[in-house]
């Protein structure tokens, strides 16, 4: 890892009300006062930590090299769960051994140390007392290598896969509901087809604008998934959608 001006991002399930992610970058800036702390989010839900790893997965490698990323949500807070620093691909990502970090884990060559937890630590805060000291340490010159020894098998989380039916269907499920309410399915973006979801046909369009408001649609959207959406509206409300709903896709072959 390179030295010189640090980025440190946080994403965490804390919220901004209680003034946790305030002591997070108070840590940070008082150890490390020139790095650049950057807010992923902090409206990851409460101790989801499936929710969390597709954020990482979306953004990690969206930084440049260097760059330091604190992901803390930690339903096992103070439990025998490891601590982990992981180097991939030129950055760094710290947080809980519960497979947070599996994005960056399932990158080919990817280091994990396993941290240790200091003295007068809180039971109920590693993000203050254990994860932001790491992130400290490397943002002024240490290396993950330097943070403990070597965890030989962290925890991974895998987003399961789409399968694909002898008929050439396409099975798959929602992987994400986000703020809008479009269901992010794990179906990666395909051509010409249509989205079979709760006896509804979707065929793929190119925009949400390619339908009028209220109207569903099926798009392959910015993370190359195909997602269900309602125009100025709720994709989850309209067909009650939940993380784990089934999908099928039909390419226009298999259409009928």
């Amino acid at each position: 890892m390179h030295s010189g001006r640090r980025i440190i991002t946080l994403l965490t399930d804390f919220g901004t009300a209680d003034g946790y992610v305030g002591e997070v970058k108070g840590v940070l800036l008082s150890g490390a006062p020139d790095a650049t702390v950057v807010d992923i989010t902090h409206d990851i839900p409460a101790q989801d930590v499936d929710s969390a790893r597709l954020v990482v997965a979306r953004v990690w490698r969206r930084f440049p090299s260097g760059t330091i990323h604190i992901v803390v949500v930690d339903p096992g807070v103070g439990s025998s769960r490891a601590a982990l620093a992981v180097e991939a691909d030129g950055r760094c990502l710290i947080g809980p051994d519960n497979g947070v970090l599996s994005p960056a884990l399932l990158t080919a060559g990817a280091r994990a140390a396993q941290l240790g937890v200091p003295a007068g630590a809180s039971a109920t805060f590693h993000g203050r007392d254990v994860f932001a000291p790491a992130a400290v340490s490397l943002a002024t010159g240490a290396r993950v290598d330097d943070l403990g020894p070597e965890m030989p098998s962290p925890i991974v989380r895998r987003t399961p896969e789409a399968i694909r039916l002898a008929d050439g269907r396409v099975q798959g499920e929602v992987i994400a509901i986000d703020r809008f309410g479009n269901a992010i399915t794990n179906i990666v973006g395909l051509r010409g087809g249509a989205l079979e979801l709760e006896g509804t046909s979707l065929a793929l369009r190119r925009i949400y604008a390619d339908v009028d408001v209220g109207e569903p649609i099926a798009v392959v959207g910015s993370s190359g998934f195909i997602e269900v959406a309602v125009r100025s509206g709720s994709a989850a409300a309209r067909f009650g959608l939940v993380r784990g709903a089934p999908v099928i896709f039909r390419a226009l072959d298999t259409a009928e």
